[in-house]
């Protein structure tokens, strides 16, 4: 389906959703084969009707209520208002869809250092997501996805501060096994670090705003984004580090053709004062994995990022790419791996940060023909 047919459908399917929701209650029972809604505000029974529709106050409470098989999109309106919940999506086709995309907010404020609730240990980058995809189909539209952690006053800590972190990856939005053909539409997805972890699956995001400032898109799935916005937020240079921030970070395994593609998107900066030449395209990461012979970087995720028809501002990093470090397989001292034995590509990108530089590998119109996005969605439901 044309984008411009989708965004229409969605905005009447939006527009039909704040003519309905006024109106009284009943006692109907609920049947989960037809759109619900999600309201703040409700004060009666999970799934109790407002104005006919099957109404939840928060939106797992919706997800939950639906059947655990799903074969078509089950669609959940969700109104204006801040939704503090660790939201997990383990059912196929469901869609979320916002009524405001400013003022429908999902936020929630966690990180990898965090101590978990019952006490067992810390929550894990996995485990500090505030949207946790595990079912194939999801699709959200309309709506922000937050990560509230608040990473720039930990950053600023001496780091013999004992009340500062080691571990503040904060994830807005995870994808895990389970979960492809995932698709995001004019989302606005925020966090500072591994703001979207995509660890499984393939997913689409559309005019989209995704903010952070290390490695803020990573992993190991396959992702393309179209017309988004990557606004990169402000970090203080690290000491001894030849970059501030840096955007993606795949780990794509090998077998893979395609990691993050990136088509006619927007690179910016939330500061005009942030440094020029402080931000990095992406860097090659390698997770520890376990192995026969002990634990140790991946040496079979060689990350794929490619940018193609992007603008870039002046804070890109003239030489684009970094290095980065990952655990070596004898001893505790890191071993570096390369951006050059990586597949970090782009092709045609222009603005002040789209420089000439020998570290920067150009595609042939040829090789970008293969990441058309006709190409990369074959075979999707859309």
């Amino acid at each position: 389906m044309n984008p411009n047919r989708r965004a229409l459908l969605a905005v009447s399917s939006l527009s039909a959703l704040s003519a309905a929701l006024s109106g009284c209650a009943s006692l109907m029972p609920a049947s989960m084969d037809e759109d619900i809604t999600v309201d703040p505000q409700h004060k009666g029974l999970p799934g109790e009707r407002v104005n006919g529709r099957p109404t939840f106050k928060t939106i797992q409470g919706a997800v939950d209520a639906l059947p655990a098989y799903a074969t078509k999109p089950r669609r959940i309106f969700i109104r204006v208002g801040r939704y503090a919940e660790k939201l997990v999506v383990d059912k196929p086709f469901v869609s979320l869809l916002g009524e405001n995309m400013r003022k429908t907010m999902l936020r929630f404020d966690a990180h990898a250092g965090q101590q978990k609730p019952d006490g067992s240990g810390i929550l894990g980058t996995a485990g500090s997501a505030v949207l946790t995809v595990k079912a194939r189909n999801f699709s959200a539209a309309n709506l922000s996805i937050e990560n509230g952690f608040d990473f720039p006053t930990n950053d600023a800590k001496d780091l013999k501060d004992p009340t500062r972190t080691d571990k503040p990856q904060a994830v807005a939005v995870l994808t895990t096994a389970g979960a492809d053909q995932t698709h995001f539409q004019r989302v606005r997805i925020a966090g500072h670090q591994h703001t979207l972890l995509l660890q499984a699956g393939r997913a689409l995001f559309e005019e989209c705003r995704i903010s952070g400032n290390v490695d803020f898109i990573a992993g190991a799935g396959q992702a393309l984004f179209t017309s988004c916005e990557l606004l990169t937020r402000t970090r203080a240079q690290q000491p001894g580090v030849e970059f501030a921030t840096c955007i993606t970070a795949p780990s794509t395994p090998i077998g893979n053709a395609w990691g993050f593609v990136f088509l006619g998107c927007k690179l910016t900066r939330d500061d005009p004062n942030q440094p020029a030449r402080s931000c990095a395209l992406g860097r090659p990461w390698h997770p520890p994995q376990d192995f026969a012979d002990g634990r140790y970087a991946n040496p079979n995720a060689i990350g794929s990022s490619v940018f193609i028809d992007c603008d870039m501002d002046a804070h890109i990093l003239p030489e684009g790419w970094v290095k980065m470090a990952g655990v070596a397989k004898v001893g505790t001292a890191p071993v570096w791996f390369l951006p050059e034995d990586a597949r970090l590509f782009e092709y045609r990108n222009k603005g002040p940060g789209a420089a000439a530089h020998p570290k920067r590998r150009q595609l042939t119109a040829v090789q970008a023909a293969e990441f058309a996005r006709e190409r990369l969605l074959e075979g999707w439901r859309l």
